[in-house]
């Protein structure tokens, strides 16, 4: 058979791959970004949409929000997963397998049944807050979950697993003759993973944060169960110019919807060059 021959036969078995994402991913996102160049009830070309994006306080705090909410929980969950893919790298095969196993059953525990769990712990009566107001604890029962504080927490929870399952198979790139190398002179754990360890992980941590980003930019289904219209984020705006119980206004939803796509590039397009640009100085 010759080669020509067998790049035709993979082209026609994932022809059927081909078809669903130009109909379910290519063509929708198209339209997407012609609709947001298009006036609203009328024919042509307009930047209003993005005007008012970026000059109508609602939408300006609705990007800062979730580009606030992403960003703190991206952090504070590879910080923590970090610690947890350590501990896991270091653990024996059985550990390791019943770790793994908690964390891909935590990972898909997500949407509206994380929001309504948050709800019946941290809840204005909920089991913990109950718990603080009957012991005096007054941090824990003046704590109020239906803010940008109280959602970064749930969205904290959910980046948790899913970066820990990510960082898990780079920690596998870190020898064990490494440390004892470092061990013989003279330098300790710390001085290992901050000379050593994190710049080798640098750039499998930042596509970790890209991923997260990203999650955190696009998730709906928890804000909208907890807090629904009563917060400025992007993905509860967009949803609401496509599903408006008055009207609908798909251009302006197709606009905020590019602009949420370019934070996600542009975050990866950052995380991309700072890790070259480590490349370059490791060189």
């Amino acid at each position: 058979m010759t080669r020509t021959r067998k790049n035709y036969i993979y082209l026609l078995v994932l022809l059927p791959f081909l078809v669903v994402a130009l109909l379910y991913e290519i063509v929708p996102l198209l339209m997407i970004v012609f609709n947001s160049f298009m006036p609203e009830n009328a024919i042509g070309f307009t930047l209003e949409h993005y005007v008012d994006i970026f000059t109508k306080p609602l939408y300006q705090k609705a990007i800062w929000n979730s580009i606030r909410i992403s960003l703190v929980s991206s952090l504070i969950g590879i910080f923590i997963a970090f610690l947890g893919a350590k501990a896991a790298n270091s653990a024996g095969p059985k550990m390791q397998n019943a770790f793994l196993t908690v964390l891909n059953m935590t990972s898909n525990f997500a949407g509206v049944p994380l929001a309504f769990a948050y709800m019946i712990l941290l809840g204005n009566s909920g089991v913990m807050i109950e718990f603080g107001k009957v012991y005096g604890i007054d941090a824990l029962a003046n704590f109020d979950l239906y803010t940008g504080t109280g959602l970064t927490m749930i969205y904290v929870y959910f980046q948790i697993p899913l970066s820990t399952l990510l960082l898990i198979p780079a920690f596998e790139g870190i020898r064990k003759e490494w440390m004892e190398a470092s061990t013989l002179f003279g330098a300790g754990p710390t001085t290992f993973w901050t000379q050593i360890g994190v710049p080798v992980l640098l750039p499998s941590i930042l596509g970790t944060i890209s991923v997260l980003f990203a999650n955190a930019l696009a998730a709906y289904a928890t804000a909208y169960a907890l807090l629904m219209n009563n917060y400025a984020l992007l993905p509860i705006n967009i949803s609401g110019m496509f599903v408006g119980d008055v009207t609908q206004r798909k251009e302006m939803g197709g606009a905020l919807s590019v602009v949420m796509m370019l934070l996600m590039v542009a975050a990866i397009f950052i995380n991309n060059y700072i890790a070259k640009k480590n490349r370059k100085v490791g060189r």
